[in-house]
């Protein structure tokens, strides 16, 4: 750093402090590694300096005169010695004067310096202050610092943020440098399939030049090949490329749908934003599952922990707090990084840096881009192309050494070989495979399914097992209060704005009790500037229970926050999936009343569990069996409506031990958690959602287990999943049949029950193969009060049975189960960032019906891929057997290879990609999952069915119409045979028909054009059968409609305008050897296309007349 540094003045006049703020709070960047950042605070200056710079302050001295003194971590009084302060260390230092040893007292007015930033000792940077007096007596000091304390809790103005984004741009790491348009473009061009074009192009290019070398120009075919096969490369090429462009755009734009959110703290209102809109200065709050939004000086914690191993490589979580801990940024407990995890806990801290100037932003910068791994289908579909490949180039051998056994030249047995494989290559098939994806890519995001990778739409198709959350997934997460147990009896909670319903006496103590413990153990918080707006229809920023829970309390108490705010929170223990309940800690209201209140809920046999009493009526009693018998009775009955319960109770602490001002310390745990008093129960109703009992059904009927898997009571799991469908009606469990012959638990045979109820105490005492047995034996499975590490346990269990696992999770305990998971699938709303990270689909309305759509449309991409590559391969064969019968069987060559081109890329790539809008048959989700192991993309019984069934039928009709043109001309097929020498030798001029006629070499050529094309119009007419038995592989094509994919309609029409347009357009015979035809040779292939319309619809029946049978084994592809 040069000299001259920037400098820095810190000023008291309000207004100041709201326009620069940040200056005050942020850290600025002075070098690569260091930063300085600095605060007006309650009781002085704040400065937060970087390990490698050294601060010296120029302070009062003991008698008044000024000195330089080193802002040292802690401040001993006038006796400062030189130190360093690690990164983000943020301390108050008062404006000191003398003073005793105990410390450093104030002065009567308040003092404040300008900092300004130098060369320190050593070349290091160092912070100089000078005084500026505040001015005014005690009483003005005092309103400054309350005012600037005010400012340090409301955050940052709205206006001020708008200006700091503007500055410093978007909180988002620049994208790493991708691969290059240019090299993108060029990899389309030079793929595998591409090469052998190029291959082939040249070929034809040296054929043409030695023939011109020659003085051979009685034909340009070479040229005219070769020129578009080089067009077909480069058109498909250009194709993929923009395919690939728009898949990355999609795959872009679904990371935009589900942004990373923060909760932000600006005006004093607490909002959520996009995490790209924080800027320096930002207060921000965070929660356990939540992605730390930017680099965060901690200013307060509640158990907090983060995963830093992304950074740091530390497995074990690492707890933040506000102290200072180590020197090193990377090991201090007070600073938080971007894009680590919060596991668990809360915080509130503020932003240092944002984007590129955090931490992980430098790493990134140093890292290159990565190329992404191949998903499993391109993988296959690579594979399938390869062999291909791999065969068009072993039968262009083959016929290029028969062709030079026989007597060709080598360059005649090479334009055959040339020729074999431009027959044999599926030119358009790629391009179709890429439409194919991308469409239901498309498809998917618009049923609120983004799909991570494709490899995810490939699984999701052959799922077999779904183990699914409760609450937000089959649920709608909208809970609202039902009933409440206090004083042992249930009432019925009234939600309505007049609470002219309700049914207790809000004057009890114990409902006083049981009010002020759910108010004050919550952390919802309605947002700002809703006053006038019904309670029920508050937005709240928290989740669906506490949510139900504040808005109960506002309509009771009749101002919630304001309550809570007369009872100052000092320490909470946040909820997590381990201890299932919360904890706070709060001083009473009545400043005379020295006690401090604990307060607690949760899953209410945890509580009670810490509880020794239960307050009845106002009075504490003994919490003796007799009440435990009652608690049970209640939570069995509000339980079995399938209501969530809730358990609350409170411990006023004695204010001896825990005097104003202790040091409540949840790591330590300093405080009882145990010994408390039972206030009572809440029960919330989460009704299902409408639309999943129909897709529970749906997956029942399509082969799919469904499995709950909730945190919630047994009884509760219960009766919603047999409101879902998930325990079907008639359905027993072992408990249900003892019930019933009223005989004990272990004399009812397990494998008598269909539905088994287990909860988490159960599946800890079940060893593996337990847990599997009960799989394998109970079709119909409820896990109950089970922890996120148990749905691992679970899943890793159903796969062990050769199950494909679908999880659904929304928080970041689920992380492993998601990744465990064959296709892990994550909320949208609900859902934290590990489980979005983690999961491979993310549902943006967290509806568990969005799942099965996703399943529909991953077995309809596999069943629209597999029809499209039937119908793409279909007319290899009798675009191949002109070429055999040409060379063994030497009759003028029925097909052109320029024709072949046109087959491929002008007429039949539009029905081939059409089918990619077919819609499902009506039984896709009435059949078994697919196995992927054994239902591979391209089979046997579809090569063999495409090939040497539906292709052979093609070559006969290619070949009548072929013999037909020929014979009306005078050419009958016996003499056909054998004539190819005569009809290609140039000097021949006078080469007699059936009928004696003598044809010249110009007339012949004009014939063979005529042949090219009642050959392709033959193929063109049987591909229009094709495509229309490839609209369904089981059904009947009657059942699923000639017209309702309306796109392969139109691509039908276009195909037979193709056909015309090269057919009867003038100039196309000396350009693309297309000659007009006969009306007649139309017709010739349409009775093969109506046998193949029939064969196809026989194939079918059989199919769905004798499943599992030899027919179907072997015909059903």
């Amino acid at each position: 750093m040069g000299s001259r540094s920037p400098r820095f003045c810190l000023r008291t006049a309000p207004a100041w402090a709201r326009r620069r703020r940040a200056r005050c709070w942020v850290s600025r960047m002075l070098c690569s590694a260091c930063s300085v950042a600095m605060s007006v605070g309650r009781t002085g200056l704040v400065v937060s300096i970087s390990p490698t710079l050294y601060a010296t302050a120029h302070l009062p001295g003991p008698m008044g005169h000024p000195e330089f003194h080193s802002l040292a971590p802690s401040a001993p009084g006038s006796g400062l010695t030189l130190g360093s302060l690690p990164l983000g260390v943020t301390q108050w230092f008062p404006a000191p004067t003398s003073g005793g040893p105990g410390g450093v007292k104030y002065k009567e007015n308040y003092e404040l310096y300008s900092v300004e930033l130098g060369s320190g000792p050593g070349g290091d940077m160092a912070a100089k202050m000078s005084k500026k007096k505040a001015g005014g007596g005690g009483g003005k000091r005092k309103e400054k610092l309350e005012n600037m304390k005010k400012e340090m809790e409301i955050g940052l103005s709205a206006s001020l943020a708008a200006e700091l984004l503007l500055r410093d741009g978007p909180n988002a790491l620049r994208p790493p440098k991708g691969t290059p348009e240019y090299v993108k473009f060029a990899r389309q061009l030079a793929g595998g399939l591409q090469c052998l074009m190029w291959v082939a192009a040249a070929i034809c290019l040296i054929a043409f030049a030695i023939q011109a070398s020659e003085g051979d120009l009685t034909t340009d075919d070479n040229l005219y090949l070769a020129l578009a096969l080089i067009a077909v490369v480069v058109v498909t090429g250009c194709f993929g490329y923009y395919q690939e462009f728009k898949s990355t755009n999609i795959i872009a734009s679904f990371k935009n749908l589900v942004p990373q959110q923060a909760t932000v703290i600006r005006d004093g209102d607490k909002f959520q934003i996009n995490a790209d809109q924080l800027v320096v200065g930002d207060l921000v709050e965070m929660k356990g599952g939540d992605r730390v939004p930017a680099d965060i000086r901690i200013l307060s914690a509640q158990g907090c922990k983060v995963d830093n191993s992304s950074l740091t490589g530390e497995s074990e979580p690492q707890t933040r707090s506000p102290e200072c801990t180590h020197e090193s940024p990377l090991e201090t407990r007070n600073i938080a990084f971007f894009s680590t995890m919060c596991l668990e806990g809360t915080a509130q801290g503020l932003v240092v840096n944002t984007g590129d100037r955090t931490i992980i932003g430098r790493i990134a910068s140093l890292a290159s881009g990565v190329e992404n791994e191949k998903t499993p289908i391109a993988i296959e579909i690579e594979h399938f192309v390869d062999i291909i490949a791999g065969l068009a180039i072993l039968f262009g051998a083959t016929f290029f050494i028969v062709a030079m056994c026989i007597g060709y030249t080598f360059l005649r047995a090479m334009v055959f070989f040339m020729a074999i494989v431009v027959a044999y290559v599926p030119e358009g098939l790629l391009a179709t495979v890429t439409v194919c994806l991308s469409l239901t890519a498309k498809r998917l995001a618009s049923k609120n399914c983004v799909v991570k990778n494709l490899e995810a739409v490939e699984t999701l198709g052959s799922t077999s097992v779904i183990c699914s959350d409760k609450t937000g997934t089959l649920t709608q997460n909208r809970m609202t209060v039902s009933h409440l147990w206090f004083d042992n009896h249930i009432h019925t909670a009234d939600t309505t704005e007049d609470q002219s319903g309700q049914t207790f006496d809000q004057s009890s103590e114990t409902w006083r009790a049981l009010c002020r413990v759910l108010t004050l153990c919550n952390r919802a918080a309605f947002k700002s500037g809703q006053d006038a707006v019904p309670v029920p229809k508050r937005i709240v920023i928290g989740d669906a229970s506490e949510t139900a829970l504040l808005k109960f309390s506002e309509l009771t108490l009749g101002n919630a926050m304001g309550y809570r705010d007369r009872f100052p929170k000092v320490c909470e223990i946040p909820f997590n999936s381990t201890n299932k309940f919360q904890l706070s800690i709060h001083t009473l209201e009545d400043p005379r009343d020295p006690r401090h209140l604990l307060v607690m809920k949760g899953a209410p046999e945890r509580v009670l569990e810490r509880c020794s009493s239960i307050l009845i009526k106002g009075q504490e009693l003994p919490l003796d069996e007799q009440w435990r018998e009652a608690f049970q009775t209640a939570y069995l009955s509000l339980g079995g409506l399938g209501e969530r319960v809730l358990g609350f109770c409170h411990l006023y602490l004695n204010e001896k031990d825990y005097p104003p001002g202790y040091a409540f310390d949840v790591e330590a745990m300093n405080f009882p958690s145990s010994g408390l008093c039972f206030a009572g129960l809440v029960s919330m109703i989460d009704p299902p959602r409408a639309t999943v009992p129909d897709a529970v059904l749906k997956c029942r009927t399509a082969g799919i287990r469904v499995i709950m898997v909730t945190g919630d009571h047994p009884i509760t799991a219960k009766a919603i999943a047999a409101s879902v469908g998930i325990i079907s009606e008639g359905s027993e469990t072992v408990e249900d049949i003892a019930a019933r012959l009223r005989v004990p638990v272990d004399q009812v045979n397990r494998k008598d029950a269909r539905a088994c109820v287990i909860n988490g105490m159960q599946l800890k005492d079940m060893d593996p193969s337990e847990l599997v047995e009960a799989l394998r034996t109970h079709p119909e499975m409820v896990f109950a009060r089970t922890s996120p590490q148990q749905k691992l346990v679970i899943v890793e269990s159903c796969q062990r049975l050769g199950a494909i696992v679908a999880v659904t999770g929304d928080g970041v305990n689920d992380s492993p189960a998601l990744k465990k998971a064959d296709i892990g699938v994550a909320m949208g709303i609900a859902g934290s960032d590990a489980a979005k990270n983690a999961a491979d689909m993310i549902l943006l309305d967290d509806n568990f019906a969005s799942i099965v759509t996703g399943v529909e449309q991953g077995r309809l991409i596999f069943d629209n891929l597999k029809k499209s590559i039937a119908y793409t391969l279909t007319k290899n064969i009798p675009e191949l057997t002109p070429y055999l019968i040409y060379i063994t069987v030497s009759v003028p060559l029925p097909l052109g290879c320029i024709t072949i081109l046109f087959i491929e890329l002008c007429t039949d790539i539009f029905p081939s990609v059409s089918l990619a809008y077919e819609k499902a048959e009506s039984d896709i989700m009435h059949l078994r999952p697919r196995n992927p192991k054994r239902d591979r993309l391209v089979n046997e019984p579809l090569a063999a069915y495409s090939y040497f069934q539906v292709g052979a039928i093609q070559s006969f009709a290619g070949f009548t119409d072929y013999f037909t043109a020929m014979a009306q001309e005078g050419w009958f097929p016996l003499l056909c045979v054998g004539l190819r020498p005569q009809w290609e030798d140039h000097h021949l001029q006078d080469l007699q028909d059936s009928y004696g006629q003598e044809w010249t070499f110009g007339q012949r050529l004009y014939q063979q054009y005529t042949c090219y094309t009642v050959f392709f119009i033959s193929i063109e007419m049987c591909q229009i059968a094709d495509v229309l038995i490839r609209k369904t592989r089981r059904l009947s094509a009657f059942q699923q409609g000639f017209f309702r994919n309306r796109i392969l309609v139109i691509a039908i029409v276009f195909q037979v305008c193709i056909g015309c347009f090269l057919c009867y357009c003038p100039g196309m015979p000396n350009i693309f050897n297309f000659m007009p035809i006969r009306f007649q040779w139309w017709l010739v292939p349409m009775p093969f296309g109506l046998l193949i319309f029939i064969y196809d619809e026989i194939r079918k029946l059989g199919v769905r007349c004798c499943p599992g049978s030899w027919w179907d084994q072997e015909l059903y592809y």
